[in-house]
């Protein structure tokens, strides 16, 4: 995690060089640690997708390109046409810092939020996966443990609302 110095003071924050110099620029002043605090947390990757959203925008025209997509980027679930009367509705969420640092809830508030979207579509969630990152576990106890509660937060959240858990992978 990098360093910026901050009236003296070494932070460490998720912020890259320019970003902070941007930020410098455009408040014409060191930022204080509430607001440095307060970029880092909305340019986070969880907030802002600031990694994944060049990946994104290649689905930006899938509602006008294709007749089976019912709903596509810019709602709170993708939703497609799989024919009969029936639609599939698709949402992931990333919750790698929330997890990081309490697996358990950190899982299962983001499994809150994947169900709360797929019903804002006005459909009913049937189930849920859980592909999942963590580095090797072989012999590495942390990630055994983020592993172990993140599971456990998925799977709980998702089984007292009624909605199973049926596959995943890691």
């Amino acid at each position: 995690m990098p360093k910026v110095k901050v009236n003296g003071d070494e932070l460490k924050v998720d912020l890259t060089e320019p970003e902070v110099k941007w930020i410098k620029n455009t408040l014409e002043r060191d930022p204080s640690i509430t607001e440095l605090g307060m970029f880092d947390v909305m340019w986070s990757e969880h907030c802002s997708y600031k990694s994944s959203r060049p990946k994104l925008k290649l689905f930006e025209d899938a509602e006008k390109n294709y007749d089976y997509v019912l709903a596509g980027p810019g709602q709170d679930a993708g939703v497609i046409d799989i024919g009969d009367g029936y639609a599939l509705a698709f949402r992931i969420e990333s919750h790698n810092h929330p997890s990081a640092i309490e697996p358990y809830h950190g899982a299962a508030t983001g499994i809150g939020g994947i169900i709360r979207d797929v019903l804002c579509m006005g459909v009913r969630p049937i189930a849920l996966l859980d592909p999942l990152r963590f580095g090797t576990l072989k012999n590495n106890p942390h990630s055994q443990w983020l592993f172990k509660y993140v599971v456990k937060g998925i799977a709980d959240y998702g089984n007292c609302t009624g909605i199973p858990t049926i596959g995943g992978e890691i």
